[in-house]
């Protein structure tokens, strides 16, 4: 190969090696965040029985992707050439934007329901203000059996709004990456951080309706695959629209800032002890550090 052709060599292997990045990151968000959530019900964690439960799974979720927002992706977006009142504009526009999406139901798609089998006592007595939303996901997830709402065997109207869900968590991990191989692999954290504890409860949904373990696991996994897919699509949809690239990482804050603020802090938004408060607030930064030890170790290398 000639000299000129080299710089088409190294064009060639940079896409590849980000198109490879992103399909291992938005894999690995997906799936790999079903099979942690399997992994920490089996070990007791969520329903209280190992001292873990609900709060603190949705405590540290919250600590990733505000960390992730606020510390990552915001600061990406605002070191390019757009100006800092288009930037704030498109933050503002994507929380609205979120905010309609949930009212449709496409992007809570679970983010409320239990993170395993505990009961209202165990979680404090709250109930989540959306609860009405989602009353097929809550009759089964809290185990009270209630038998209302639950509109479709094998929980398809939860697996279709998870696999919306995980679509668009794919582009925006594809946004990220094409940013920043290590601004990618910080966002693909936050995802499967605050999708964990979620996958628990819509596992015991489904475990619920079939009272097939491995059924459930597996539509679960396939929902989260969906990830994958979006990330693909992000990757030639953001790539067609470059220059746009620090509106959608701007776009992807308000993701996360909205999951963070509007679906999991209300759950933790309960009268607690001081060391449940404490408790709380450990596992809220332990969140924000794995996401800043993480980022250290991506940069060092």
């Amino acid at each position: 190969m000639g000299a000129s052709g080299l710089p088409d060599f190294e064009n060639w292997a940079r896409t590849a090696m980000t198109l490879i990045a992103i399909l291992l990151a938005t894999l690995a968000a997906g799936i790999g965040s079903v099979w942690v959530a399997a992994l920490l019900m089996r070990a007791g964690w969520g329903d209280g029985r190992s001292g873990i439960g609900p709060q603190h799974l949705l405590s540290f979720a919250a600590g990733a992707l505000l960390a992730t927002a606020f510390m990552h992706l915001l600061p990406e977006a605002f070191e390019s050439q757009a100006g800092a009142h288009e930037l704030f504009a498109t933050l503002l526009v994507g929380l609205v934007f979120f905010f309609l999406l949930d009212k449709a139901e496409l992007w809570h798609h679970g983010h409320e329901h239990g993170v395993g089998p505990a009961n209202d006592e165990e979680r404090g007595g709250h109930v989540h203000p959306h609860a009405h939303a989602h009353d097929h996901a809550h009759g089964h997830a809290h185990g009270h059996g209630h038998g209302h709402g639950h509109r479709a065997p094998g929980g398809w109207a939860l697996l279709t709004g998870d696999s919306v869900h995980c679509f668009g968590d794919g582009i925006l991990i594809a946004s990220a990456f094409l940013a920043d191989l290590r601004l990618g692999a910080i966002a693909a954290l936050a995802v499967l951080a605050h999708e964990v504890p979620h996958h628990m409860g819509d596992l015991v949904v489904l475990r619920q309706s079939s009272g097939n373990r491995r059924a459930a696991l597996a539509k679960v996994s396939l929902a989260g695959a969906v990830t994958a897919l979006g990330g693909m699509v992000g990757y030639f949809l953001v790539g067609e629209l470059h220059d746009w690239l620090p509106y959608f990482l701007a776009i992807a804050s308000s993701s996360f800032v909205y999951v963070a603020l509007a679906d999991l802090i209300p759950q933790l938004q309960k009268r607690l002890t001081a060391a449940q408060t404490l408790a709380q607030i450990a596992w809220l930064v332990a969140g924000m550090t794995v996401v800043t030890l993480v980022s250290g170790l991506a940069h060092s290398h």
